[in-house]
């Protein structure tokens, strides 16, 4: 279909979400494209991004490469999701830090939800999809309790993690940014992008340099991760739509255990800023929690994410009935 300036606006919305989501260690951007009616024809358009492209750009001019690639519907998505990172990525900090068990909860609900609505995609539960939950559930569980990397800093490995994490990332029910912790990762790059904020105001050239190199090697990483895992997901949903999805639907409940509020901190480590944080924990039942619980808060906002996740549903279009423009 046609698109118009409003529903540019609303991709970009979108990728804000998408972006919010990523950077929350536990929350899949690729959840939020999913239940939002833009994941396959995201996925189709990242693939579309192929060397050939090079020779219609020459030959052919810009409009006719930028048709090719469906560059309305990619910028305006990764405009938002740059927006959102580079806007969110404090605030989700300072959430994270003082907030969590309410900011858990809000994405516990919308998870659930979400959950739901990707299921109920499958057209029919046969064997194969019902294996195939199963064993998204067990992976995603099993990345949930794994043990974190030690922090890792050179350039080549933050492009390796930015080749894993942005699959994880378009995968929903599986966290990019909890793939980045696993990998040591996390810190170091949402550090960067928090401290090249600061460097730019107070001018520290030096300070925006290296933070910029974090930021644009981890960029390139993920871009070329992304165009080569988007083939795999292609061709997936392509033979195996119902079973792909019922993988999927695994992945977003196996990811549940990350996301629960009440954590027990089994033990911590020192992350690059000096700051002593989490390491393993294990999910608790409120009335075990060892300080305030926010029951009754946290109950409220998790039905605030589960009914935000069924308005989106309800008000966003059939992604069947989505084409390039």
């Amino acid at each position: 279909m046609k698109r118009n300036l409003k529903d540019y606006i609303v991709l970009s919305l979108k990728g804000i979400g998408m972006g919010a989501a990523d950077v929350v260690p536990g929350v899949s951007g690729g959840t939020i494209a999913f239940i939002s009616g833009i994941y396959e024809e995201l996925i189709g358009s990242i693939k579309a991004l192929e060397p050939r492209l090079i020779k219609v750009l020459f030959k052919e001019g810009l409009p006719a490469f930028w048709k090719a690639v469906n560059g309305n519907f990619l910028a305006s998505i990764f405009i938002g999701i740059g927006i959102s990172i580079v806007s969110l990525a404090k605030l989700i900090k300072f959430l994270l830090t003082d907030y969590p068990i309410q900011l858990w909860s809000f994405f516990f609900g919308l998870i659930i939800a979400s959950t739901w609505m990707v299921g109920k995609k499958v057209t029919k539960w046969d064997i194969k999809s019902i294996v195939g939950l199963l064993g998204g559930l067990v992976i995603a569980y099993y990345i949930t309790v794994a043990t974190p990397a030690e922090a890792g800093g050179s350039l080549l490995y933050i492009f390796i993690c930015g080749c894993i994490a942005i699959s994880a990332m378009i995968l929903p029910g599986i966290s990019g940014s909890f793939i980045l912790i696993l990998l040591g990762a996390y810190a170091t790059v949402l550090g960067a992008v928090s401290s090249i904020i600061d460097a730019l105001k107070a001018s520290d050239m030096p300070a925006v340099i290296d933070n910029g190199t974090i930021i644009a090697v981890f960029a390139v990483g993920c871009v070329v991760g992304l165009i080569a895992f988007s083939h795999v997901l292609t061709f997936m949903f392509k033979k195996f739509h119902n079973q792909t999805i019922a993988v999927l639907t695994g992945f977003m409940i196996g990811s549940l255990n990350k996301v629960w509020p009440w954590k027990l901190t089994l033990s911590t480590r020192v992350n690059s800023h000096g700051e002593e944080v989490p390491l393993l924990q294990k999910s608790v039942l409120p009335q075990n929690f060892d300080g305030e619980s926010f029951l009754m808060v946290s109950i409220g906002l998790a039905l605030v994410g589960f009914v935000l996740i069924i308005l989106l549903d309800r008000f966003s279009p059939d992604e069947q009935n989505n084409t390039a423009a």
